[in-house]
């Protein structure tokens, strides 16, 4: 697992005095970093070798400015050329959010998913979601 802690900005809430709806898939995709860098060490965007397929987020309870978030970032599935990144955002002991983002390796050169090697899924197996 990975974990990255939240700090909602004032910008971040809606007129309803919670945080937007709009900003949990932000939080999610900044908190694949860890994920990214498996496959790209420096995030090197001349050599990037992901592409998101498919993303959905379920929202289980309201989130409030003042208060930390944490986004707990799992791996649930690893394929031939994909994986599915599980994540949960979580205020306190609640659990607010929750979605999976599909991920493809991907060469940008030939416009097609490749295998993912055999070193990066073992990596990605010791973060599975259980």
């Amino acid at each position: 697992m990975f974990s990255e802690v939240i700090t909602p900005r004032f910008s971040d809430t809606d007129a309803l005095g919670h945080i937007n709806n709009t900003m949990v898939p932000i939080w999610f995709e900044g908190a694949r970093d860890p994920v990214f860098r498996l496959f790209m060490p420096k995030l090197d965007t001349s050599n990037w070798q992901l592409i998101l397929a498919k993303i959905d987020v379920s929202y289980h309870a309201q989130m409030f400015y003042g208060k930390t978030l944490e986004v707990r970032t799992f791996i649930s599935r690893i394929g031939g050329a994909s994986f599915d990144v599980y994540q949960e955002l979580y205020q306190g002991e609640t659990k607010c959010a929750s979605g999976t983002a599909v991920m493809v390796h991907y060469c940008y050169q030939q416009q097609a998913s490749q295998p993912i090697p055999e070193s990066v899924k073992k990596v990605l197996l010791s973060h599975s979601h259980s």
